[in-house]
């Protein structure tokens, strides 16, 4: 246990190609559970909480972590599983998302296991709407193959943490704003949260925002309509990417389209709660045009009024 606790924030550097490292864990329950180490700053054994008045009920508390003050999720009741009480194989998962640090409270931590996210899968969809999980993956034990189940954490900040995203007046360009009628955009997100969050901000500019849940699904719609004679260049203003899904991640589909000659053109944008510098070496190295942290609606359209006022510029 030392040994894996220990490990998470050196490993959290790690970034491969179209591969990730998951931190399983469980909540007090049979099942596995599981974030992606990149988001995982590290693992610590559960100090003491302190209780905030008039908090969000899926709050624990707040703790002090080498000076710094962090609220604590209890992850359990935040993916609306019954209230557990805690215990001494409790931990706290402190974690960076969307340029915020949080904790999530879970139980006994398993360990750390490297894997490709061709072997990640979506959730069924028979599953509903309801669920928490942005993504399955099965692991071998033995003679055993358990299920371990990929928490939608941008659902679940939502869920506590309310983004606006209405657009403030004063970002807004008067003399192109006419100009986005029309123009499309292709969104590549695993997350409907996301998916939602790019969506609702972008229609207030009258972009026509086309979803697309994985890197593949996205990579498979543009070789179809190359495929078709569709001039894919003039028909996207901008292709916006998570760097983190099942199938095929956001560096592999920017790899992927640079490597099309039909595609290689297309404007990408690396939309991603990721944090670190290593995401701007990865947008060097893969060839993205611009990074964009999660989840910042003035920004987004700032980026998307310099993209415009690029294309209409050519």
């Amino acid at each position: 246990m030392a040994g894996v606790l220990a490990s998470v924030d050196q490993r959290t550097q790690l970034v491969g190609e179209n591969r990730l490292e998951l931190l399983l864990f469980h909540l007090h329950s049979r099942h596995l559970f599981a974030l992606n180490v990149f988001k995982v700053k590290e693992v610590v054994k559960l100090p003491h909480l302190n209780k905030m008045p008039n908090a969000h009920p899926k709050i624990a508390g707040v703790t002090t972590i080498r000076g710094e003050s962090i609220p604590v999720i209890d992850l359990r009741q935040a993916i609306c599983m019954p209230h557990c009480e805690y215990d001494s194989d409790s931990n706290l998962v402190i974690t960076e998302y969307n340029r915020t640090i949080q904790a999530f409270l879970v139980g006994k931590v398993d360990q750390i296991v490297n894997t490709t996210w061709s072997d990640i899968m979506p959730p069924p969809r028979s599953v509903g709407r309801n669920h928490y999980l942005t993504a399955l993956t099965k692991l071998k034990r033995g003679d055993q193959e358990l299920l371990v189940e990929i928490i939608d954490v941008e659902k679940v900040l939502a869920e506590i943490i309310e983004y606006n995203v209405v657009i403030p007046e004063n970002i807004l360009d008067k003399n192109i704003i006419n100009e986005f009628q029309g123009r499309k955009i292709l969104h590549v997100d695993d997350s409907p949260t996301a998916r939602r969050q790019v969506s609702d901000t972008l229609a207030q500019l009258g972009i026509e925002v086309l979803p697309a849940t994985d890197g593949h699904e996205a990579l498979k719609l543009l070789q179809h309509w190359a495929d078709e004679g569709i001039n894919v260049e003039q028909e996207l203003m901008a292709v916006i990417t998570d760097a983190e899904m099942p199938v095929m991640d956001g560096y592999r589909l920017t790899y992927e389209i640079r490597n099309d000659s039909r595609l290689k053109n297309l404007y990408i944008v690396l939309n991603t709660s990721l944090s670190g510098s290593f995401n701007k070496a990865m947008v060097e190295k893969v060839g993205c045009d611009v990074f964009l942290s999660k989840f910042q609606p003035d920004r987004l359209v700032e980026e998307m009024q310099r993209r415009l006022k690029d294309v209409l510029n050519r």
